[in-house]
């Protein structure tokens, strides 16, 4: 299987430290991309199926991952050419932590080495910007309100300083503002709240298992529905997440669904993955089973 790695020369940090030591070895059995700039991992992923890799391994952090699956997605049946792989140097790294795949470099590169290819759902998002249509696959996990503002607010620097617990800060910060309602719409299933969580998998940010009847094969989004996001409840649901990964029941409205629209009278963004992408109304939708991936 021909593998192309995509990875970003200046990336800081310890894991992008070791990672780059082995990358004599790594460059001996694999292509190496490298990005310069935002967007271009997406780019080089694209040229790569292109070019006939059949693997394609995202070197960095959900960010990358991100990049990489779209690119792989705008090439001409990229999801039936080429499998994902990956190898988590990001700070949070939850589509990894949801797959089981080591976050130590030398064990996630065995596991790209001798692990075996497995399917797994692919979400999908359409929306606009600037009248134009997009779409937007992720692999994880998605968001709308709160948490989008606060991906918009995180520091770099805090970021590598204390890990997830930047977006705390961001979300404190975050919630210090006006928070529009944003309407979930499933059917005849209807809703609305200040903040709307979007899983594919359980994990939300780490080792949060927001999301704990997520199944990346079962051909459903699991949402949770958050009617108030100010200090009062981000403090009644941020400790019990903090301490046990969980929130209080009574606190968050929980859908399964296999397709909805998110959507609002303001300007509200969204996120994929981790990443600020756009901003409502948007569509989601499953491509079941279409995401061939190396894990464990």
């Amino acid at each position: 299987m021909r593998a192309c790695v995509i990875f970003n020369p200046a990336a800081k940090g310890e894991k992008a430290e070791r990672f780059r030591r082995q990358l004599d070895a790594i460059g001996a059995t694999c292509a190496l991309k490298k990005t310069s700039a935002p967007g271009d991992a997406r780019q080089l992923a694209t040229e790569a199926v292109s070019e006939g890799h059949e693997l394609l391994i995202a070197a960095g952090g959900d960010g990358t991952l991100n990049e990489v699956l779209n690119g792989i997605g705008d090439a001409p049946d990229g999801f039936t050419r080429a499998c994902l792989g990956v190898l988590p140097l990001g700070t949070v790294n939850v589509f990894a932590r949801e797959l089981g795949i080591p976050l130590a470099v030398e064990q996630a590169w065995a596991v790209i080495r001798n692990g075996r290819e497995t399917r797994i759902d692919l979400p999908c998002v359409e929306f606009s910007a600037n009248g134009v249509k997009q779409r937007r696959y992720f692999a994880q996990l998605a968001g709308a309100g709160l948490d989008a503002r606060a991906i918009e607010l995180v520091s770099w620097s805090h970021k590598k300083k204390i890990g997830p617990l930047a977006y705390v800060l961001a979300g404190l910060k975050a919630v210090a503002g006006k928070l529009p309602q944003i309407k979930f719409s499933a059917g005849t299933n209807r809703s609305a709240g200040e903040l709307v969580l979007v899983g594919n998998g359980r994990l939300y940010g780490g080792n949060f298992k927001l999301f704990p009847q997520a199944d990346l094969r079962d051909g459903l989004f699991d949402v949770c529905v958050f009617p108030s996001a100010g200090w009062l409840n981000l403090v009644r649901c941020g400790l019990p997440l903090l301490a046990c990964g969980n929130v209080p029941a009574g606190a968050v409205q929980r859908f399964q669904a296999e397709t909805f629209t998110l959507s609002s009278e303001s300007r509200v963004p969204f996120e994929l993955d981790g990443e600020l992408i756009g901003y409502l109304p948007a569509t989601f939708s499953f491509g079941r089973g279409r995401l061939r991936v190396l894990a464990p």
